[in-house]
């Protein structure tokens, strides 16, 4: 069984605002090198959710993790996220496509965020 990670984000207009997100890409591969790390936008940015999966699904992955990189779960993540999800599994019924927890929810990012707000703080920027 071939896994992919799929980060998936809002998007912006902005090429540059997807920098950090392909950072964090960058890192989660080179942490996970058996699976197929990509990324995804919800609008303005290429590809979308749809397209990363079916990517992924051609490129061999049986098992797709869809993590979600927003700070919180909001209308996105609970309408339009599982009717995607839904159409994908029509799409490529041999493929376990799951959708992880928000990744801005997770008390080890919510401390993470803490730590630097406080370093920030405390350095006067």
């Amino acid at each position: 069984m071939s896994e992919a990670l799929i980060l998936f984000a809002h998007g912006a207009r902005d090429p540059s605002w997807a920098g950090p997100l392909e950072r964090l890409r960058d890192r989660v591969a080179a942490r996970a090198p058996a699976s197929q790390v990509g990324v995804a936008f919800l609008e303005f940015m290429a590809p979308s959710l749809p397209e990363a999966i079916d990517a992924a699904v051609a490129s061999g992955a049986t098992r797709i993790e869809i993590v979600p990189v927003f700070l919180a779960q909001g209308g996105h993540v609970r309408r339009d996220v599982p009717v995607m999800l839904e159409a994908a599994a029509i799409r490529h019924p041999q493929a376990d496509i799951r959708l992880q927890p928000v990744l801005g929810e997770a008390q080890a990012v919510l401390d993470a965020m803490a730590d630097v707000v406080l370093r920030e703080a405390a350095q006067g920027r």
